[in-house]
């Protein structure tokens, strides 16, 4: 019983990194910008469509999240925490330029939780990238474009959750905690796009299935 009471449970270290950092110590929080800033950076460079700006809006995140960490209560992970600023700044930053989001995605796969609704064409997407030929080659990188241009013509809400589910492989209670939203909201989200991008890459994988590698 106690052996589990000595094991660290995950997101401590950063707990215990947010603590130093609420008694003064700079040093600790800026082992927790190293350890998330490229996932920050790779989290804004696909909501936004200026690639220049990535760097500054990843900046104006950590300093936001320093002067806002008196206000971080730890019923949510830290990176989480963090992932809502991140959205938050860049969503100001679109505002602002009058921008439309722009979330570029090479691949999309099924998730993991039992209650999400299968599509057979995303799993033939994946087949058809895994095969090794060189015409399955060309094939994987058209699909790939098709899937980022599916991505790209969605509503932000939606580009913005399948992003986080699909490439940061964040939960749907983190991406909740993260949007600001319910988790209900989420699921829908989630479910939109996936619709979305199978019925637009469909024709393309039913093409593609007819062909002999």
């Amino acid at each position: 019983m106690h052996a589990d009471h000595d094991t660290p449970r995950p997101g401590d270290a950063d707990a215990a990194l947010v603590q130093r950092a609420l008694a003064g110590d700079v040093r600790a929080f800026e082992l927790l910008v190293v350890k998330y800033q490229r996932r920050v950076e790779r989290l804004i460079g696909r909501l936004v469509r200026d690639q220049d700006l990535v760097q500054d809006l990843a900046q104006e995140t950590f300093v936001r999240a320093w002067r806002a960490l008196p206000q971080f209560r730890g019923d949510a992970q830290f990176y989480t925490w963090l992932y809502r600023i991140a959205v938050n700044t860049a969503k100001k930053a679109l505002q602002e330029l009058k921008r439309d989001p722009l979330v570029p995605m090479s691949a999309l796969h099924s998730g993991d939780d039992g209650d999400e609704t299968s599509h057979p064409e995303l799993d033939l997407m994946t087949q058809v990238a895994d095969a090794e030929t060189p015409d399955a080659v060309l094939a994987s990188k058209e699909i790939a474009q098709a899937v980022q241009a599916a991505v790209e013509a969605l509503p932000p809400e939606l580009a913005q959750a399948i992003t986080l589910r699909e490439i940061d492989g964040l939960s749907y209670e983190e991406i909740a905690q993260a949007l600001g939203c319910p988790i209900g909201t989420v699921r829908s989200r989630i479910f939109r796009a996936r619709e979305a991008i199978s019925a637009r890459i469909k024709p393309m994988l039913e093409r593609q299935s007819g062909k002999r590698w």
